[in-house]
């Protein structure tokens, strides 16, 4: 008899675990080919500005420093992207965005964008993007890295002792026989560079400072600011409109500070028809080493306005010198005699930077003693 078994066979599948194999890394992607090598640029997708980024690793966490102009209803969160050695960064990093208190009522203003570097980049270039995201930068203008060494022990290596920022010249201004005065007195009291922003001005003057660039002394940076906003002619928007104070006059004058900061010990800022004349020094350099010695600690030093508009010589505006007839502008040898200050209302102040202070926010600062000139044409 036979007998048949049925074997009845159970198969029991456990269930697995599937892991995605990463991807390896490719190559990092390299740096886009539109480098700015302008003074502004637009910043895409925004109202924004761009004017030039720095190292500046004294604030707590925080490498860079961009510097420019921004709309100021219009802020956004940005991220920094880095040119690291040829390649793009991996990730985007965040920012923080810094207005600066004095916007006069303009809609722009000038901001001051921080951000870090990534770890194990060596950053030559930043762009600023609107989103967390670097995929789609095929498009994106990146701005060079200046000041890359930000050591105090540098200052022994500094190229200047002392420089002058000029605020912005415009309007086709042409005081050639006053520039030309003022930068030579400026020279005799121990300046060793002058920077002048420049929007625009009259043929005679731009001669003259083509040849004070040629030799050295003065450093002309395109100004173009009326390629983008309407800028105002007026420090108040309710007396003069337009987009930005005088033609964005805080913003070079801050950009000058950050462009002298690894080549100059002393940064002062003024216009051109003002100079600072020490009564109890031969030069600007003993005057300051005095000053550091008495404040240790001070990082900005104030000057006092005083203004100079009487004319005793009378008659000629351009003075006793044969050689000067025909000059366009006027002698501000003639102003001699100083106004005596209304002690009653407040007179503005100009600034004496020492560049290798700790933070220029929060530095302590010291009123001078000294004359600040203002040989303004009565």
């Amino acid at each position: 008899m036979a007998v048949l078994i049925y074997t009845l066979c159970i198969t029991v599948r456990t269930p697995r675990t599937y892991r995605a194999i990463p991807k390896p890394n490719g190559p990092p992607k390299p740096c886009p080919l539109w480098i700015s090598e302008r003074t502004i640029t637009p910043l895409n997708n925004t109202k924004h500005l761009l004017v030039s980024a720095y190292m500046d690793q004294r604030e707590k966490g925080l490498d860079i420093r961009i510097i420019g102009i921004f709309k100021r209803d219009s802020i956004q969160p940005l991220y920094c992207l880095f040119c690291c050695a040829g390649h793009l960064s991996r990730k985007t990093t965040p920012t923080t965005i810094l207005q600066h208190s004095d916007n006069f009522g303009f809609p722009f203003i000038t901001t001051d964008v921080m951000c870090q570097i990534p770890q194990n980049c060596i950053a030559t270039h930043v762009s600023l993007l609107t989103q967390p995201d670097s995929v789609m930068v095929f498009n994106q203008t990146c701005l060079p890295i200046r000041n890359q060494k930000t050591n105090e022990k540098e200052e022994n290596k500094l190229q200047f002792n002392f420089t002058v920022c000029i605020s912005n010249l415009f309007g086709d201004y042409n005081n050639v026989l006053q520039f030309a005065q003022t930068l030579e007195m400026y020279r005799l009291l121990g300046v060793d560079r002058v920077v002048i922003y420049n929007t625009s001005c009259g043929p005679d003057l731009d001669r003259l400072l083509q040849s004070y660039s040629q030799e050295g002394f003065v450093e002309m940076v395109p100004w173009p600011i009326d390629h983008h906003l309407n800028p105002s002619r007026g420090w108040l928007f309710s007396q003069s409109g337009g987009d930005v104070h005088y033609f964005g006059q805080l913003t070079t004058l801050n950009e000058c500070i950050y462009r002298s900061m690894d080549r100059s010990r002393y940064v002062l800022l003024n216009d051109i028809d003002e100079i600072i004349m020490p009564y109890q020094h031969n030069n600007l350099m003993s005057l300051m080493g005095m000053l550091q010695q008495q404040h240790p600690n001070t990082g900005v030093f104030l000057i006092e306005n005083h203004i100079y508009t009487k004319k005793p010589l009378g008659g000629n505006e351009t003075g006793p010198l044969h050689q000067w007839k025909g000059v366009p502008g006027f002698n501000i040898l003639e102003h001699i005699y100083r106004e005596e200050p209304n002690r009653n209302i407040y007179h503005p102040h100009k600034l004496i930077v020492w560049t290798i202070s700790t933070t220029l926010s929060y530095v302590e600062m010291r009123n001078v003693p000294v004359a600040l000139i203002n040989v303004r044409e009565p």
